[in-house]
């Protein structure tokens, strides 16, 4: 059944319903403050301009993560690898004690070990979006593994890419 709302009357829940029909990867946003090591799983991440180097990453203005990367003014995005699903949990608050040891440090910066790839940014810009705030981020280092399947998300769910059968 579709479900159709005109523009003035469009409910949160159903936007977020909406949107999450757009299948994205699975990112975790890690930095460092003088506090310790910090991460948080989002997908609203995006590549922004291949020259200068930019991606941006969207947080929820009521996130803990928002003052961490203003003071920080650098993070990681670590692209899942489809084996992470314990790390996207873990970090979207569902702790795991078995992933203590799961953090390296690369450039000054938290990643996570076996992602199947990370970018490293200095917060380039703020943007204010409504509840969110996009940092725009350019990137100082990167590193992917070529071999690497990506963890996707899709209507709420954690899925895997299947394998494309030969035509």
């Amino acid at each position: 059944m579709t479900q159709t709302l005109t523009a003035d009357a469009v409910d949160p829940r159903a936007l977020r319903d909406c949107c999450g029909r757009f299948a994205s990867g699975v990112t975790v946003v890690t930095t460092r403050t003088g506090e310790g090591d910090h991460g948080m799983t989002i997908s609203a991440f995006m590549s922004v301009s291949l020259d200068p180097p930019l991606i941006a990453i969207s947080v929820g203005r009521t996130s803990r993560m928002l003052g961490r990367l203003r003071t920080s003014g650098r993070f990681a995005v670590n692209v899942l690898a489809q084996h992470m699903r314990p790390h996207a949990l873990h970090f979207a608050g569902k702790p795991d004690a078995s992933l203590a040891s799961l953090i390296e440090h690369r450039s000054g910066v938290p990643v996570l070990q076996s992602a199947a790839a990370i970018l490293i940014a200095d917060v380039a810009q703020e943007v204010d979006a409504g509840d969110h705030a996009l940092f725009i981020g350019h990137v100082r280092h990167l590193d992917h593994d070529p071999d690497a399947a990506p963890l996707l998300h899709h209507a709420g769910q954690f899925r895997r890419l299947e394998a494309i059968a030969a035509e």
